[in-house]
């Protein structure tokens, strides 16, 4: 649906407001965007919506990140959609922008309207006088400016005096960097916002939706939140038998390999060469990898796939061997069930918070069928997060690469992103389903 609202600055006179029709869908960190730019607001301070204009035991406040951060009693802005808020014809949603200043805006709800696809997320139609300026000192302010700048004020001397009393005759009113009221700018403005218009997956994997909490960097939180919405997390998860044991092959030949007798390791801990030789030849390794293929240590896709299968809890190593556990062998001659293993233990890097924070990113990405600049995307959420390299320099992205690495291997070697020399893959039909269901039943597994 479509929003008719008008936000009014509350306290001046004549009345400032705008006017603006926005879908019914955005979430209040957007709206809070949206403000920002039919007033001319340069967010250059704190906010908060809450349900009630004054502080009471019924008030429920939507508060922006820093607050969040702060411990302050209210829910992440983030996580609240505008129709969860204003419902009927008339309900009321109120604004606070700078704390000092102290603007206050009331939000109104005057119409329900029915949303054409086409529909941009937000539009100005409509509004009176033009913006304030930051920092000017809240309504009174304001009002002062503007009475001392405008000689066809009915109180343009005596504002005109009070102005210079505060300010020094030096100062001219005019000088604040006010908004004048233009809808083309305003929605030219509007247009240029990354709103987003999809509903929040309130069933959130609970690492991604801490994720969601604790990033404070707005574009990284965003575009997380609109990965999460487009990683259909909510439909439903199968998986045909068929596809399930395509996708395993590689660790069913494995646990096949090493038997119930082991593998004795060589003295430096690697496969032997045969067993090498024989995966990258029965696996069909050659087109992804450059080599002989007969060192485990130097044939990258088959160390992955043993390492990850250690990680899985399929394999275990021990004085010298490579053994199958007993779970590799419950679930090896099933391939749903070994697909499901699999899944409930994605992703790997458990006892790694940084490689556990991006490969469950990567996830996302994959369920959501997105690959164009992920590991940039990632880079900068980690960036976000605070990770740095040890002597404190931001993470690059080959960094992010590596860390990514061992997730990404398991992915090409199941079939989720495409295999090959091209890298980094792009995500599968089979990937798609394949992360969801990792993403559904993370942490059951670790």
């Amino acid at each position: 649906m479509t929003y008719r609202i008008r936000v009014d600055l509350d306290g001046t006179s004549p009345p400032l407001w705008r006017r603006i029709e926005v879908s019914s869908v955005l979430h209040l960190d957007d709206v809070h965007d949206v403000v920002q730019a039919v007033f001319g607001w340069t967010d250059s301070h704190l906010h908060r919506f809450a349900s009630e204009p004054e502080h009471s035991d019924r008030t429920e406040y939507y508060l922006c990140p820093f607050d969040m951060a702060e411990g302050d009693e209210g829910v992440g802005e983030e996580q609240v959609r505008l129709d969860e808020v204003l419902v009927d014809v008339g309900d009321r949603l109120y604004y606070q922008y700078d704390y000092g200043d102290d603007w206050q805006h009331t939000l109104q709800l005057e119409a329900v309207l029915p949303r054409e696809a086409d529909a941009p997320p937000a539009v100005c139609t409509d509004g009176r006088r033009e913006g304030p300026a930051e920092d000017c000192g809240g309504v009174h302010g304001y009002e002062l400016i503007a009475g001392a700048s405008d000689p066809a004020h009915p109180s343009h001397a005596e504002l005109a005096a009070e102005f210079a009393y505060f300010y020094g005759d030096d100062v001219d009113p005019a000088d604040f960097d006010r908004s004048p009221f233009d809808p083309g700018a305003v929605n030219r403005a509007l247009a240029g916002l990354d709103l987003d218009g999809r509903p929040m997956v309130l069933n959130a994997p609970a690492p991604l939706a801490e994720l969601l909490r604790v990033i404070h960097a707005r574009p990284q939180r965003r575009w997380l939140r609109r990965l999460i919405a487009d990683a259909g997390l909510d439909g439903p998860l199968a998986i045909d038998p068929d596809t399930a044991a395509r996708m395993v092959h590689p660790y069913r030949w494995l646990l096949e390999r090493v038997g119930t007798d082991g593998i004795t390791l060589t003295a430096a801990g690697y496969l032997p060469p045969v067993h090498v030789q024989a995966a990258v030849d029965e696996l069909g390794l050659l087109d992804e990898w450059i080599g002989t293929g007969n060192r485990e240590y130097q044939t990258l896709p088959v160390l992955d796939l043993r390492e990850s299968a250690q990680q899985f809890g399929l394999l275990r190593r021990q004085r010298g061997r490579l053994g199958t556990t007993a779970r590799g062998r419950a679930v090896s001659p099933d391939p749903v069930a070994l697909w499901r293993h699999l899944a409930e233990r994605m992703p790997l890097g458990s006892r790694d918070v940084c490689e556990r924070q991006a490969g469950l990113v990567l996830l996302a990405a994959v369920a959501a069928g997105t690959a164009d600049g992920v590991d940039a995307l990632i880079t900068q959420l980690l960036d976000a997060l605070g990770w740095r390299h040890d002597d404190g320099t931001p993470l690059t992205a080959s960094t992010v690469a590596r860390i990514l690495g061992g997730n990404r291997a398991v992915l090409r070697r199941i079939g989720a992103l495409t295999s090959g020399r091209g890298w980094p893959g792009s995500p599968t039909p089979e990937g798609v389903a394949f992360a969801r269901a990792a993403l559904r039943t993370w942490p059951a597994g670790t």
